[in-house]
């Protein structure tokens, strides 16, 4: 079922039914930005039903139980939202932990179906036969590049990141063909980002950019790895596209890793025997 048919159907079968169920559905179409803060005690006490009655009312409209039909309304009602799954409250509540772990889930639900498998392996095989990979970004998208180069550089011999625009600009300055360039964005349209997005390119080295498609960033980009989430970035640091990024540079590590085996075996054995060198024995105190 498509999350964004969740309370049509919920209409559509509401006379199908059980009585008990009906109330959770009542429920739900008339509250239902109530109802994805709600635990499922919280939902059964406002329903007047017991916790089972909830778990049947989400099977019985086609989920696969409480977390699935939260994450299928949240998916539904953020067709309508301008940030992320649902906005967090405007004053702390219980539910606000809640709600922060249901908005990382929904944006990686979305990242993993705007990021395309295809260009994703062109960049992963574009990074592993690179001679030099750098990390570009500012702000939150800076840490990113930041964790970014801390994982590949066990994989690939020279890998830096930058998250000033003059030492960018130097760094761009020293790139040929053979060396590419990940470019991390919330917006990708950060100005002095895009400048230093075209030393790049004028020295001729590739771009691999994870921004949202279409945006200035991503026209300059070789590869576009898709991430185009919205946030509340007046009131917040921007909390969802930092964890989407997050994941999709994990991917690329892997993908890498992967690529050069066996090759990288060895290099990557030293790498845990001098990290277990650094560590007291069990035995030592």
């Amino acid at each position: 079922m498509q999350s964004s048919s969740l309370l049509n159907q919920i209409r559509q079968q509401f006379a199908a039914l059980r009585k008990s169920e009906q109330k959770v559905a009542s429920y739900v179409l008339k509250h239902p930005s109530e109802a994805i803060h709600l635990s499922i005690a919280d939902l059964a006490l406002a329903t007047e039903v017991s916790e089972p009655t909830v778990v049947r009312f989400c099977r019985a409209i086609g989920c696969k139980g409480f977390q699935d039909f939260k994450l299928q309304l949240a998916q539904n009602l953020a067709q309508n939202s301008n940030f992320g799954a649902y906005r967090i409250q405007q004053t702390y509540t219980p539910a606000t932990l809640e709600t922060v772990f249901d908005n990382t889930i929904e944006s990686l639900l979305k990242a993993k179906n705007t990021v395309s498998a295809a260009i994703a392996e062109q960049a992963i095989i574009r990074l592993a036969n690179s001679e030099r990979v750098e990390f570009y970004g500012f702000g939150a998208s800076g840490i990113v590049a930041q964790d970014a180069q801390h994982k590949l550089f066990r994989l690939i011999k020279h890998c830096a990141a930058y998250t000033d625009p003059h030492m960018q600009a130097m760094s761009a300055a020293t790139l040929g063909p053979d060396d590419t360039v990940v470019v991390i964005s919330q917006t990708g349209r950060t100005d002095a980002l895009l400048q230093t997005t075209q030393l790049v390119k004028q020295a001729s080295a590739k771009v691999i950019g994870l921004c949202p498609e279409q945006s200035p960033l991503a026209l300059l980009a070789d590869w576009v790895l898709d991430i185009g989430i919205q946030e509340d970035t007046d009131r917040y640091t921007p909390l969802l596209s930092r964890i989407a990024h997050l994941v999709v540079i994990d991917m690329l590590a892997m993908g890498v890793a992967l690529t050069k085996e066996p090759g990288i075996n060895n290099q990557l054995k030293q790498i845990k025997e001098n990290l277990r060198k650094l560590r007291l024995n069990k035995k030592e105190k």
